[in-house]
């Protein structure tokens, strides 16, 4: 059974960093696509960012390109969102999610097996 968890999430300041871990277990990260959401109170779930496990083909939304950057450690079934420059708008839910490889890229993956979520609160 695939359990995602992630973790890494707290309070910062406006223009701080956080380090966000999502380790997989019940499966092998080498070809799946792997995905960010986030979520706030009574929204849907935004995609954020994702990458291919395999090449490491990566996306980013555009509110995050260049503040946020996604990598990946297949030996060690984790990914890793490590989120510079935050911003008050930046506080959600953030969770993991895994998806089947498709052409499209991963952000068109119908991402399936989802972890629970960590908090991310930026506030001064």
């Amino acid at each position: 059974q695939v359990q995602l968890v992630e973790s890494g999430g707290g309070l910062v300041q406006p223009g701080g960093s956080l380090r966000l871990s999502c380790a997989a277990s019940g499966l092998t990260f080498g070809d799946y696509e792997i995905g960010w959401f986030r979520q706030v109170p009574g929204q849907d779930h935004e995609g954020i960012a994702c990458i291919r496990s395999s090449d490491g083909t990566s996306w980013y939304r555009d509110s995050v390109e260049g503040r946020f950057t996604i990598s990946r450690d297949n030996a060690k079934n984790t990914v890793i969102l490590q989120m510079d420059s935050l911003k008050p708008e930046d506080t959600a839910l953030y969770s993991c999610a895994i998806g089947p490889i498709v052409t499209a890229g991963c952000e068109t993956s119908p991402y399936a097996s989802w972890g629970k979520g960590t908090q991310v609160t930026v506030s001064s």
